[in-house]
């Protein structure tokens, strides 16, 4: 039986339809989603290919948002933050809405303005076994969680550990007016203030009067007079 031949090729580049953007293998972009009023999805394009007709289409890696997986969507994860998965896709080059540029996590947090385009990676997610990789992260705070670059943290001068402001016992405001900060495990511990303890006045204590006891005296003779017998 003969073997079917292709009529697709390999092509370098895609034009998003209605703009000027070009995309080309390696490239990550915006797909509009199926659903309606969802936010597009995140894909990174490893090949593109057209037919004779000029339809394009693309193969592609997608990324997961956190509310997407297992677990989802938790404290730590930012706004911007999507999981490189292992699940591959063909799509069509007309769902292409946009380009986007997904960062490392080092370099999301080194950014200085963040703009629509900008999303940032540090966990691998395995949609089929529900595995999200690596397992453990480094660790902040006394919540114990990792960092989010979305949330305001503030650094201890002593042990240089990151603390959220409310995990302290403290405001946002508050944390702005700070010229340094000391976590409460390294604080130094004041001594309470001790007024001397003053002694109590003592009264003197004033004997009790005491009137002369009076010895007994002896009975006298006339005391026990001899009864007489009354006459009739």
């Amino acid at each position: 039986m003969a073997k079917t031949r292709s009529d697709r090729r390999d092509v370098t580049s895609y034009t998003i339809r209605g703009t000027n953007k070009v995309v080309r293998a390696g490239d990550c972009v915006m797909m509009r989603a199926s659903e309606v009023n969802s936010p597009p999805y995140v894909a990174q394009v490893l090949k593109i290919e057209a037919d004779k007709h000029n339809s394009v289409r693309v193969h592609v890696r997608w990324y997961y948002r956190p509310e997407d997986s297992l677990g989802g969507r938790r404290e730590f994860h930012g706004a911007k933050e999507l999981f490189f998965s292992n699940h591959f896709d063909i799509q069509s080059a007309d769902t292409i809405e946009g380009k986007c540029i997904v960062h490392t996590f080092q370099k999301y947090t080194e950014l200085e303005n963040v703009s629509h385009e900008d999303h940032y990676c540090r966990f691998e997610y395995r949609p089929t076994s529900r595995v999200l990789l690596p397992p453990n992260v480094v660790v902040y705070c006394k919540c114990k969680q990792p960092y989010n670059p979305d949330t305001l943290m503030i650094q201890c001068e002593e042990c240089d550990d990151w603390y959220h402001p409310h995990c302290v016992g403290m405001t946002k405001e508050q944390v702005k007016q700070l010229d340094r900060f000391v976590c409460p495990d390294h604080a130094p511990i004041e001594e309470p203030d001790h007024a001397p303890v003053e002694e109590p006045d003592h009264a003197p204590v004033e004997e009790p009067d005491h009137a002369p006891v009076e010895e007994p005296r002896p009975p006298l003779a006339n005391d026990y007079a001899e009864s007489k017998p009354c006459k009739n």
